[in-house]
């Protein structure tokens, strides 16, 4: 009976050093934090411990979003090693043209010190928010709406507004949101443009395809224009949700004719500019539709009327089961002839005659011919010069380069009609 007590002291003596070996090594998170300054930058910070130096901090954070290329992005910040490390790196948004509000930012640590010991932190959520202001949040059915100036009658007119368009491209189209949208009301222009990174004078709203986020300006005395333009995003981010794919976009006729097509009776000044542009003989081809719109303001005008018109004949003439087909063609990435020859057995230009003969007009008269045209000499526009020597991109306009990238970044964040439909509405409703 008197061995056993030396017995245990012996096997405590062996246990003690694999106790000491285990220990060591040991990595623990005290704090992990992400912080945004919205709309430029957002800060992740890490403060870990270990007995053994660390030796290694690795970043990873992702934005969620549907996208074609990888989303997940690495960073290692530089630190001191040291037992205890205090970590920091912030995401500079310019760099990447900014991100809405309310976007969803998922990130982790990926931790490592001398002993060998490595320690991958859980994903840990971010919402990058606007905090100028005290939102108020109102769901509805598909949707939820955030805004700050306004009473609640005026959220109530919006979501109403939302839900209706969602209803009728469910009923007319097939198509609705796979998770529910988030839109963000700004009281101002101004307010609005401060929370994009880059963003131009006229800009009025903005939808993101694949985050379900909009960005809206909408003044409370501006209700009956904010109900079409809450309806035309959602149809937006519907068609957009319906239609992802990474091998082709729709045809922009198509695109912003559901959108305009959601917001419900066509408006009279729509309905005008159709008319006199029959009675003229000046419609715009499908063909030049289904790219960019014009840049002069009236002929944009007139190339949403015609798109609505459009969308209007294909579901009206053979029903939304046929639209709906159509746009899950455009999913697989069909090209846009084949898509609609599978569809209604006719390409762009049979349907540019079918709906021509709908609105009672003959088929689109063939171009006159020159011969023998006279040569006309190209035009080259004269690079800016630039400080320094050398020089930048040819400008058309004034204002210089900078005009120009300004251009390009903002094409960076919504298609080149979206652009033109929000520059014509914010000029005819400012």
């Amino acid at each position: 009976m008197k061995r056993l007590p030396l017995l245990l002291l012996f096997l405590f003596a062996a246990w003690l050093p694999g106790l000491a070996q285990a220990q060591e090594g040991v990595i623990r998170v005290l704090d992990s934090a992400a912080r945004g300054d919205f709309p430029q930058s957002i800060t992740f910070s890490l403060e870990a411990e270990s007995s053994s130096p660390i030796t290694q901090v690795v970043l990873q954070f992702r934005v969620q979003r549907t996208s074609c290329a990888p989303s997940l992005a690495t960073e290692k910040p530089s630190f001191t090693s040291g037992n205890r490390a205090s970590v920091s790196w912030k995401w500079e948004l310019k760099k990447i043209g900014g991100l809405p509000p309310g976007s969803q930012v998922e990130f982790r640590w990926q931790i490592g010190d001398s002993a060998g010991s490595q320690l991958t932190t859980e994903w840990q959520p971010f919402e990058f928010q606007d905090q100028r202001f005290q939102w108020q949040e109102l769901k509805g059915e598909g949707l939820t709406l955030f805004w700050y100036r306004g009473n609640e009658t005026f959220a109530q007119a919006l979501v109403a507004a939302g839900e209706a368009a969602l209803e009728r491209l469910n009923r007319e189209a097939g198509a609705q949101l796979r998770e529910p949208a988030h839109l963000f009301i700004y009281g101002s222009s101004d307010e609005l443009r401060q929370a994009l990174v880059f963003s131009a004078e006229w800009t009025g709203g903005v939808a993101f395809p694949g985050t379900g986020l909009i960005a809206l300006s909408i003044p409370p005395d501006a209700l009956e224009w904010g109900r079409r333009a809450v309806a035309h995003e959602l149809a937006h981010l519907v068609i957009g949700a319906l239609t992802f794919n990474c091998y082709s976009d729709l045809p922009t006729w198509l695109n912003e004719g559901l959108a305009v097509y959601a917001e419900g009776e066509d408006s009279a000044d729509n309905t005008a500019k159709l008319q006199n542009a029959v009675a003229q003989g000046q419609l715009i081809s499908v063909q030049s539709l289904s790219g960019s719109f014009p840049a002069d303001s009236s002929q944009a005008n007139l190339a949403y009327a015609q798109s609505r018109s459009l969308v209007a004949f294909l579901i009206e003439r053979y029903g939304p089961e046929k639209m709906r087909e159509l746009l899950l063609i455009f999913q697989g990435g069909s090209r846009y002839d084949p898509a609609l020859k599978t569809v209604y057995g006719f390409d762009t230009e049979g349907l540019d005659t079918a709906w021509r003969v709908w609105l009672g007009l003959g088929p689109r008269p063939l171009p006159t011919l020159t011969p023998n045209p006279t040569p006309t000499p190209i035009l080259m526009a004269t690079p800016t010069p630039r400080a320094g020597g050398g020089s930048c991109q040819p400008s058309l306009q004034s204002g210089g380069g900078w005009g120009a990238s300004l251009a390009i970044l903002v094409g960076l964040l919504m298609p080149p009609a979206a652009q033109l439909y929000l520059q014509s509405r914010r000029r005819r409703h400012s």
